[in-house]
């Protein structure tokens, strides 16, 4: 047959499959696999014992809140981007893509068993040991009530994803894309492992025998992806006009529209991160929502107010991130703080967080969306407050100093792990492909030509 005579034949042999036969028996071909796969399930169903209420009900609610978790990708992409200039827009929007993807990756390959399921290398310090985790379901996870391997993980997972996606921010507008995926691997396949273990492997890890408290990871997460991406941007240096003269210019985000509604992501999305850290569904769950809500409404109040006595406006990117401070804030101690409390941490929160953008600037520091203000002066917040305000622990609650001398040792503990540890990533990162930022050209073109080649709004006048 002549390669001209092939398209004639390719179609009787699609007109063949037309025949009510050749349709019978495709047809059985999917019925066969789904008999198969019910047979599989069941034969695997009959080696459990029947699924108790307390199981179905606490892995359905982590799953949710895995889910909601992970939604928060989209929030932080939403508001990255709002706050950043139009022309960088594709790059950031496949950064906070990309990331979670990697995270996920990362945290399966070797991240989730160094943090959980290995053993002590360093008892307390460091485990290490086989890639993967079991997947498998046990008699005993049923009748407790326990959590299923992958549940557990898949909420772990995008946690860890978080702790990336806040480094996203700190270097938006100038970090080569590639050498940002290669960073965030290392950090979420073995930073964040390590020393989230110090904490979250309970009754093991080194401050979680010491008593240091951070129930949903103000520190574990948040300043520990904070002070990675503060690292990263001091090395990047600030974008081109940022620093006149000594002096700090504002560069205005693009679409505050896309920002508020990525805020309003994250506060939804904050209900699976906090609720979701108790671990199943219990009466403690609500009662961590509403805290939750009154930090988010705290931080947004205080840092509105205070952009108005400032500068006479209100600010609304000082609300978005006074309600995300408010959240970081009381991320920690959500479990154990009063109602009025989680209003107070939120609201000092909201004030932190407008001084300390100030502050970074006068640093010299270019944090574009203000990230470190949100994620790391507020995570560190949040973690001491526990100490000042934890009903049963706290020094305003008449329980002492020690609890707040133990938060202050865990806070230094993840400050200096992860600036020294990112600092020798990126700095190996640095050397092995030529520097992590792009060439001066790029960057006043903007990363969306140079680094993806296309444009985020094509149809309208690029406004630089």
């Amino acid at each position: 047959m002549s390669l001209l005579d092939a398209p004639t034949a390719l179609f009787r042999q699609i007109r063949g499959l037309t025949s009510s036969r050749t349709i019978t028996w495709l047809a059985c071909v999917p019925i066969a696999l789904m008999g198969l796969g019910l047979f599989n399930l069941a034969a695997h169903a009959a080696e459990l014992p029947e699924l108790t209420p307390a199981f179905l009900a606490n892995n359905t609610f982590l799953l949710i809140c895995a889910v909601l978790v992970i939604f928060m990708n989209a929030g932080f992409a939403m508001v990255e981007a709002g706050m950043c200039r139009q022309k960088n827009a594709v790059n950031i929007l496949a950064k906070n893509l990309i990331v979670f993807a990697l995270a996920v990756t990362a945290y399966w390959f070797i991240g989730y068993k160094i943090m959980y399921n290995a053993d002590w290398v360093i008892p307390g310090w460091f485990k290490f040991g086989g890639l993967f985790f079991d997947p498998a379901v046990t008699p005993e996870m049923v009748t407790e009530g326990s959590l299923v391997p992958s549940v557990d993980f898949l909420f772990q997972a995008a946690f860890a994803g978080t702790a990336a996606t806040i480094v996203s921010g700190l270097v938006a507008e100038r970090i080569k894309f590639g050498e940002f995926v290669i960073f965030s691997l290392v950090l979420v396949g073995i930073l964040y492992p390590i020393s989230g273990s110090w904490q979250w492997n309970v009754g093991e890890g080194w401050l979680n025998q010491l008593g240091f408290i951070d129930f949903a990871g103000s520190t574990v997460v948040h300043s520990f992806g904070a002070w990675a991406g503060l690292v990263g941007a001091i090395v990047l240096g600030p974008r081109i006009g940022k620093f006149v003269e000594g002096k700090p210019q504002a560069i205005p985000g693009h679409n505050m529209a896309i920002a508020t509604l990525g805020c309003l992501i994250l506060w939804i999305g904050w209900y699976g991160f906090n609720p979701g850290s108790w671990l199943s569904m219990a009466p403690e769950v609500p009662y961590i929502a509403v805290t939750t809500t009154l930090g988010a409404a705290g931080g947004g109040i205080a840092s509105t107010l205070l952009s108005q006595m400032m500068g006479g406006k209100p600010d609304l990117t000082m609300t978005i991130n006074g309600i995300l401070a408010g959240l970081v804030g009381v991320t920690a101690g959500c479990d154990g703080f009063s109602m009025p409390g989680s209003w107070v941490v939120g609201f000092i929160a909201g004030v932190l967080v407008v001084f300390s953008v100030a502050w970074i600037d006068k640093l010299k520091i270019d944090d574009p969306v203000g990230a470190f203000s949100v994620h790391g002066t507020c995570g560190i917040w949040g973690t001491l407050a526990v100490g000042l305000f934890n009903n049963d622990k706290g020094l305003l609650t008449g329980h002492g100093f020690s609890q707040l001398g133990v938060q202050i040792v865990g806070v230094l503990a993840f400050a200096i792990f992860s600036v020294v540890a990112s600092l020798i990533v990126w700095s190996i990162i640095g050397a092995l492909f030529g520097g992590i930022r792009v060439t001066e050209k790029e960057e006043t073109e903007g990363l969306d030509i140079g680094e993806h080649g296309m444009e985020a709004y094509p149809d309208f006048a690029s406004a630089k």
